[in-house]
């Protein structure tokens, strides 16, 4: 849990993935086209994914990529960021932790 803590606390955007998934794909994708560099974690690449992708399932991730961080907080996976974007709320939310100047 204290890796995970501070994996997600040193960046404002931080979004756990598998390059299996295609709904990680797409939601990089989206922070890629909204302007934001956010650190992507692939779980099936990196030492320790497996391990990493338990805690993100202890945390309620379900399924448990892709998960995204702002500011330090669960925003949740692909269903939670596409809603927040499509109510306008995912650009703002973006804007107060310093991840885009739009």
């Amino acid at each position: 849990m204290e890796k995970l803590q501070k994996m997600i606390s040193e960046k404002s955007v931080v979004i756990f993935s598998k390059n299996s998934c295609c709904m990680s794909h797409t939601i990089k994708t989206l922070f890629l086209d909204l302007g934001v560099n956010p650190t992507i974690y692939e779980l099936d690449e990196i030492n320790r994914g497996k391990e990493i992708e338990q805690t993100l399932a202890q945390l309620g991730c379900s399924p448990t990529v892709p998960a995204v961080f702002i500011g330090g907080q669960l925003v949740g996976g692909a269903n939670q960021v596409m809603s927040l974007h499509l109510n306008r709320s995912l650009i703002p939310m973006l804007k107060r932790v310093g991840a885009l100047w739009l």
